[in-house]
């Protein structure tokens, strides 16, 4: 039986946060027994679609962890673990409900008329994000003629994929045109033009839609076909900021940040450089200058250490036994490389196998073993078996590493060697 569309309250007023409706179907999740699926005849919660994260807030009384859509028709999955609806603004940190409202938990069941509520502060960052994005993908399109060929809007991070390479250069000025219209405070339209009318539109689409098109113009910037909630007006983006940018697939990929998110992420790098700033004792200026000087003397410091400790490695290996078939080598702070050669310098001394640990009894060890006459891999298996240790090889030489005491790692290599 085919289940009617879902109608999208949303699509109505994307500033509305609360609303009531009636279940249709409630089946309980199938990952979790602790969730519910559940079915509305219309809905204000905007699910996972073209790129974009959900809605979040309260259904019924409980916490609404995801929303998906399929053919039309909208699924919340609520969670009816948490003793009340509070508990989703403990976790996240947000107050969800912002006023005298709380939906009233009910039972949940087909037939149940039920109250909810979106999480206001989640959607509006989410239209400032995407409103953004439009403005910016469209000066692109309009400026060089790529694609957004790539949209993806998290909680966290914007990411745009454009079918060709933009200089860093092109990049800020597009940034600042964004900036420009948002200034200007622009009404931004959304439209649902009949097929004639479509046919005549210029307007951005990544996908082939059926059905219904709806259209969202930001005037002078963009028209593109879009399902999401958008802001009334370009002023309520706040800004947009490049937080990054990389070479992409023959194109690029871009970060962006707006509004609201765009201010957090502002305000983290301004408690970064003031705690530079206090550990340097230097201005912003100078943090640059500083960071690369002692990156420079770290650099410096490691080579004159790495000379030194292989010229103690040398001595150690001097050291060991003559009079033995087998060589075993305990050293911490050497690096992989060191390490192997010492052992295939071992192995040219020692007929039975040459062992090299490095590392500690807290952290553990790493380790290389080779030898020219026996199978290493015995050995491996044996720290294997009785320390769990991981790793293997050829027989020649193997590598891996033991989360084990030096003392227990010796007592093993006693009992093969």
């Amino acid at each position: 039986m085919s289940m009617t569309e879902t109608i999208k309250l949303y699509d109505r007023d994307a500033y509305a946060t609360e609303f009531e409706a009636d279940i249709i179907s409630c089946e309980p999740n199938k990952a979790d027994d602790k969730q519910f699926d559940i079915i509305l005849n219309q809905t204000l919660f905007f699910p996972e679609e073209g790129g974009q994260s959900p809605d979040m807030g309260i259904l019924g009384g409980y916490r609404v962890v995801d929303v998906q859509i399929k053919n039309g028709v909208i699924t919340h999955t609520v969670d009816i673990s948490a003793d009340d609806c509070c508990e989703a603004e403990k976790e996240t940190g947000k107050q969800i409900t912002g006023n005298e409202f709380e939906p009233e938990k009910v039972e949940l069941a087909a037939g149940v008329h039920v109250q909810g509520k979106i999480d206001w502060q989640h959607r509006f960052y989410n239209m400032q994000q995407h409103s953004g994005e439009h403005i910016f993908s469209g000066i692109v399109h309009r400026r060089f003629g790529f694609e957004n060929v790539g949209f993806h809007l998290s909680d966290s991070v914007v990411t745009m994929d454009f079918s060709g390479v933009i200089s860093p250069e092109d990049i800020a000025e597009v940034e600042h045109e964004v900036n420009v219209a948002i200034s200007k405070n622009i009404p931004i339209e959304v439209t649902y033009p009949s097929r004639d009318e479509l046919a005549q539109l210029e307007y951005r689409s990544k996908i082939e839609i059926e059905g219904q098109v709806r259209i969202v113009t930001v005037p002078g910037y963009d028209v593109c076909a879009c399902c999401a909630p958008h802001v009334k007006r370009t002023g309520e983006i706040g800004m947009l900021k490049v937080m990054n940018y990389q070479n992409y697939k023959g194109g690029v990929r871009i970060s962006i940040l707006c509004g609201f998110r765009a201010l957090e992420a502002f305000r983290q790098k301004c408690d970064i450089i003031s705690e530079l700033m206090g550990i340097f004792t230097t201005n912003q200026e100078a943090i640059v200058d500083n960071v690369t000087k002692l990156k420079a003397v770290n650099q410096s410091l490691k080579s004159e250490l790495g000379t030194a400790k292989s010229a103690l490695l040398d001595y150690k290996v001097a050291e060991l036994p003559a009079d033995t078939d087998n060589a075993v080598l305990f050293e911490d702070g050497i690096d992989t490389n060191t390490a192997r050669n010492c052992v295939n310098g071992l192995v040219e001394k020692y007929s039975g196998f040459s062992a090299f640990f490095t590392g500690n009894d807290e952290a553990g060890y790493s380790f290389i073993i080779g030898s020219k006459n026996a199978d290493c891999n015995t050995v491996a298996a044996a720290l294997r078996n009785k320390l769990g240790a991981r790793g293997g090889g050829k027989p020649v030489m193997v590598q891996g590493s033991v989360k084990a005491a030096k003392s227990e790692i010796e007592e093993v290599l006693k009992e093969v060697l």
